[in-house]
Parts: structure tokens; C-alpha cells; sequence
């Protein structure tokens, strides 16, 4: 061995050394009491509470010392507590021993409200109760052991098989869950402003729904008693969709079926239904004295058993003509299919020419049409007036004119009527 090693040798055992005795001391805090280091305070609790001398003293979890020395009182245990140079840790703080593992490894950590002062120093004493003390170790022993005695078996054992058949051949589904919860948490977290957007207005929804309580109320109450009338006619619900089929089947061919014909037939029931609007007072009028005029047209029986009709077309006054009109010889022919343009054709003779036309008809406005068999401004009887103010005295059987605006129904109930 050359002198060179043996150098390296001594020198790597003398460093080694005094790193093992710096370690040793500063463990043991004989490096912070030689320096002058860091702070010494006390603490009191009732027990132990599983503690030793070296155990670790933390605050809010992080380390600041550690227990250095320990003994007994008549109120219980005395700590002192070797804290960190620049350790900070306000006077009103609560102070619990917890555990490290389920083994134990029992440390003490300071909790307090706030990390606001005054600050403990040099000597200054802290006080702790039983709460701050974890469960012994025998107690929760004892307490568990009761606890499981008091449990009856056979029922646990029920328990236990419902929940094996609960979560059998689960795995899969359970942890497809768990993902799915871990992706829904991620996707709420990178969508935060929409997420807290969301729960404001869920809040707004759902004070709405309280502010719509009785209306709410009120809609179920209504909705329970609709499903009962569909529960206590759920025979004939059940008649009506089991024939529905068939009758939408059968509508579907009819409109098939009429498809070439059906909408030229709508197109001509829309001309038709406008030429009708246009008419609508006179329409009205025919169908009230209509069916007068025809009553009276059958009271004619010479006595020889057999029924008269006598059908005589009046000329007086004659049918206007000649003024308001083309001459003869411009008439179109009724072959003559061509257009041409309309003719303002009217009758300009005056009284009593001009008695007739749809212009005299009472037109749209009804509301002067009167309709009875007594007019108390006149004093007459059977007679209508007319948007104009013009009466017309309607000749017929007493029976009918009682009937007023709907004499049209004696057509049908006249035969019945009179056997």
C-alpha cells in the first residue's frame, strides 16, 4: 500500500467520522443547544397519547421540531418542545397528537385559526385537553369489539351476500364509472367560468321553481287527475289505437285515390266558398223567404182531389233594359269563348227598374236586415227590410212566419209538420 493511499484512507475515516458525530449531535440537538439555536417551549396534556421524546412536533403538518424531553405531573405530561430558529407559532393555537400510520408514529401538530400573533417564545407554556388526545389504541379495541357483538350475524351474513350479488361481475361497469366521473371532473375544471355560469343559473332555475310552487302543485294535481281518466278509459284507449291503424290506413288510400281529383275539387270549394262570402246577406235572405214563397205555392186545391201548381212569370214592371246596357247588336254570342274586357253594364232607367240585381240584395253589411212577422216602426206585418231601409211584403202562411231568420227549415220540417 503506497503512502498516497494510506493518506486518502485517514483522511476518508476522519470525515466520516465527523460527519457521523454532526449528524448524531444535530438529531439529538446538541448542535442547536451548543449554537444557541432555535426555541424551547412546553406543552401540557392530560396523557401521552402515544408521544416520546423524539417524537416530531409539526405545524399545520410541517415540521418545526421535535419533543426533546418529557415527564410526569400530577395533571398529567409535560413536553418540552425543541422548535426551529424563526419558528412562528401564535400562543392561541390548538395543539393535537396524531398518528402517522395505522401502527402508530405518533407526533403532535399545531392548528391554529390564523397566523396571527402574538407568537410563542423562549418558555412560553401550551395548554392541551383530552380532545386533543387521539383514541387509545384499547379503547377503540373495546369499542370495536362491542360494536361487532352487537351486530346479529345471521343478518350481517344476509347483508354481506346481497351485497356480494350487488357488486358481482362489476368491475368493468364500476370502473368505466370512476373514468367517466375522473373525465367529467377534468372537463368541469378546464371549463371552469362555464361550470360556476351553470351552477348560477341552476341556482335561478331553481328558485323559480320554488317562486312556481303552487303552480306546480297545481299542474301535478291536474296531471293526476287526467291520468286517472285515461287509467279508468283504458278500454276504450285501447279500442280507439287498436282501430286506429286501420282507419288511417283507409284515409291514407281515399286520399290517394282522389289524389288526381281532390285538390282540382279544394280549388273549385275555395271559388265557390269566395263567390258565397261576397253574396253572404243575399244568400241569407233567399234562404229566409225561400222557403215561404214555396209553402205558399201549395195551398192551391180546386177541391178535385188533386194538388195545382200555377207557376206565372211576372213582366210588371218589365226587366230593365236599353240604358246601362250595349245595344242588340253588340251582344257577344254564347259560343264566343274569347276574352274581352268587362262591361259596367247597369240599369240607369230609374224607378221601377231598377228593383232587381244583386246590387239590391242586402250585401254584407246585415246589421239594418230586419227579419219577423212585425215591424213596430211601420206597423207592418210580414215584411223584411233590407240594408237600404226598403220593405218587402212576403205573402204566405200564418205558421211560418214565427219562424223569423230560420223559416229555411220548414222545408224540412214542413212535411212533418203538417201530417
Amino acid at each position: 500500500m503506497t503512502r498516497g493511499i494510506k493518506v486518502r484512507l485517514i483522511a476518508f475515516l476522519v470525515l466520516s467520522s465527523v460527519g457521523v458525530v454532526y449528524v448524531t449531535a444535530a438529531y439529538l440537538g446538541f448542535v442547536d443547544r451548543v449554537l444557541g439555536r432555535g426555541i424551547t417551549v412546553v406543552a401540557t396534556l392530560p396523557t401521552s397519547g402515544g408521544l416520546f421524546e423524539g417524537s416530531e412536533v409539526t405545524y399545520r403538518g410541517v415540521k418545526v421540531g421535535k419533543v426533546s424531553a418529557m415527564d410526569t405531573t400530577e395533571n398529567g405530561v409535560r413536553l418540552e418542545l425543541a422548535l426551529e430558529e424563526g419558528t412562528e407559532i401564535p400562543l392561541d393555537s390548538d395543539m393535537y397528537v396524531h398518528n402517522l400510520s395505522a401502527v402508530g408514529e405518533q407526533y403532535l401538530d399545531f392548528e391554529p385559526d390564523d397566523d396571527s400573533g402574538p407568537f410563542a417564545e423562549e418558555g412560553d407554556t401550551f395548554t392541551g385537553t383530552a380532545d386533543a388526545l387521539p383514541v387509545a389504541e384499547e379503547d377503540l379495541l373495546v369499542e370495536l369489539d362491542d360494536f361487532v357483538s352487537s351486530v346479529d350475524r345471521a343478518n350481517l351474513g344476509a347483508v354481506i351476500g346481497e351485497l356480494g350479488a350487488l357488486f358481482h361481475d362489476t368491475g368493468r361497469p364500476l370502473q368505466r364509472l370512476i373514468d367517466s366521473g375522473s373525465t367529467f371532473i377534468d372537463e368541469a375544471s378546464a371549463s371552469q367560468p362555464e361550470t360556476v355560469q351553470l351552477l348560477q343559473n341552476g341556482l335561478t332555475v331553481l328558485r323559480t321553481q320554488r317562486q312556481q310552487g303552487e303552480n306546480i302543485k297545481a299542474f301535478a294535481r291536474s296531471l293526476r287527475l287526467l291520468t286517472g281518466s285515461l287509467a279508468a278509459s283504458d278500454r276504450d284507449l285501447r279500442i280507439v289505437l287498436q282501430g286506429a291503424p286501420g282507419a288511417v290506413r283507409e284515409v291514407q288510400a281515399l286520399l290517394e285515390h282522389l289524389e288526381p281529383t281532390l285538390p282540382i275539387l279544394l280549388g273549385n270549394l275555395v271559388t265557390f266558398n269566395q263567390v258565397v262570402v261576397s253574396q253572404l246577406g243575399g244568400l241569407e235572405q233567399l234562404l229566409v223567404e225561400f222557403p215561404r214563397a214555396v209553402a205558399a205555392g201549395f195551398t192551391g186545391t180546386p177541391g178535385d182531389g188533386w194538388g195545382h201548381v200555377n207557376i206565372q212569370t211576372a213582366q210588371d214592371p218589365p226587366p230593365c233594359s236599353g240604358e246601362g246596357y250595349k245595344p242588340t247588336s253588340e251582344w257577344r254570342s254564347g259560343q264566343d269563348l274569347t276574352d274581352s274586357a268587362i262591361y259596367p253594364a247597369e240599369c240607369k232607367k230609374g224607378v221601377p227598374y231598377i228593383q232587381r240585381g244583386s246590387r239590391y240584395s242586402p250585401g254584407a253589411d246585415t246589421s239594418r236586415l230586419y227579419r219577423g212577422t212585425y215591424d213596430p216602426s211601420s206597423g207592418l206585418s210580414d215584411v223584411a227590410i233590407d240594408a237600404n231601409g226598403n220593405y218587402a211584403s212576403i205573402h204566405g202562411p200564418e205558421n211560418l212566419s214565427v219562424l223569423g231568420g230560420d223559416s229555411w227549415k220548414w222545408l224540412l220540417a214542413g212535411p212533418v209538420a203538417s201530417q
